[in-house]
């Protein structure tokens, strides 16, 4: 599509704050005598183990002919090894010596601590939005498959488990929630299975290669009406629609099987959960304050006239 002055001039924008917030444009990255380029070669020496020169040219987009010079500084200094590969003695397999190491060691943690110190400030809300926008930035410019490329199946023995695990953990690390709210996902998993009705209800389990990405249950709370429960999309799949296409597929479920409405009920603090309810045709009917997971919340319904 089209890109506008605008949206370039939003990117670049974006792009110069965040290279001074991370100190790339000093003569020394981390307080050291070592560039933004050196720095990232020790990184992936330090951290990928006997990856050769071509691989590491090519992985890090350099000049092969400027990475070779850089690897020779490295060499003199006492920082590189060589080692002949057996299968092809023409190539060699690159690591740090343990001088190497030692010299990355207080690189390493220098890069933590400064991270650490970008994100203290944020409350929990607003470091779980920059970490999935961040994510999400990831994902789209390396050009994720999109939602049609991830299988949608039917729930089978075992899936339950992981959509009780998995709400529990990532509310737990997101949002500080307490274990009361595994407790109420497991009630709404075991409820689904025991009065389960495939005339009428579903559970989408998308996956691909074998590794569940996410999940959302569209169940009967009335003759005409049904209710969204337990939509939850892993961090590394967010940010590519995925979210949406589960949305999409209750809402043309719920039209099939003759509902006139689906409600949901939600947290005001869910905001990325919220978008894709709006971004649907969802609207909020109303909100009531309560206490609830260990926090104060604001629940909210949710509803779309089929």
């Amino acid at each position: 599509m089209p890109v506008s002055a605008r949206q370039i001039g939003l990117v670049r924008a974006f792009n110069r704050d965040y290279t001074r917030r991370i100190g790339v444009l000093r003569d020394g990255l981390l307080d050291s005598a070592y560039s933004l380029t050196e720095v990232r070669v020790m990184y992936e020496l330090a951290h990928r183990r006997g990856v050769g020169a071509a691989q590491l040219a090519a992985d890090l987009d350099l000049d092969r002919g400027y990475l070779s010079r850089l690897l020779k500084r490295f060499e003199r200094g006492g920082l590189l090894r060589r080692e002949a590969s057996i299968r092809d003695g023409r190539r060699a397999h690159l690591g740090l010596t343990a001088a190497g190491r030692k010299a990355f060691a207080p690189l390493e943690r220098r890069s933590q601590q400064q991270v650490r110190r970008m994100l203290a400030g944020l409350d929990r809300q607003r470091l779980h939005s920059v970490l999935e926008a961040m994510q999400a930035i990831q994902v789209n410019l390396a050009g994720a498959p999109r939602p049609s490329r991830i299988r949608f199946r039917a729930h089978r023995p075992g899936d339950m488990g992981w959509v009780v695990a998995r709400h529990g953990e990532l509310y737990a690390s997101e949002f500080g929630w307490t274990e009361a709210f595994e407790a109420l996902a497991a009630q709404i998993a075991a409820e689904f299975v025991q009065k389960f009705d495939a005339t009428r209800e579903r559970c989408w389990i998308a996956e691909r290669g074998g590794r569940r990405l996410g999940c959302i249950f569209l169940v009967a709370a009335g003759r005409r009406t049904a209710k969204l429960r337990l939509l939850l999309v892993e961090p590394g799949a967010r940010g590519a629609g995925l979210g949406g296409e589960l949305v999409a597929r209750c809402v043309r479920f719920a039209r099939a099987a003759g509902y006139r409405r689906i409600v949901l009920w939600t947290q005001q603090n869910l905001a990325a959960a919220r978008r894709l309810y709006i971004q649907a045709g969802f609207a909020k009917t109303s909100e009531q304050p309560h206490h609830s997971f260990g926090h104060d919340l604001v629940g909210e319904t949710w509803e779309l006239a089929l």
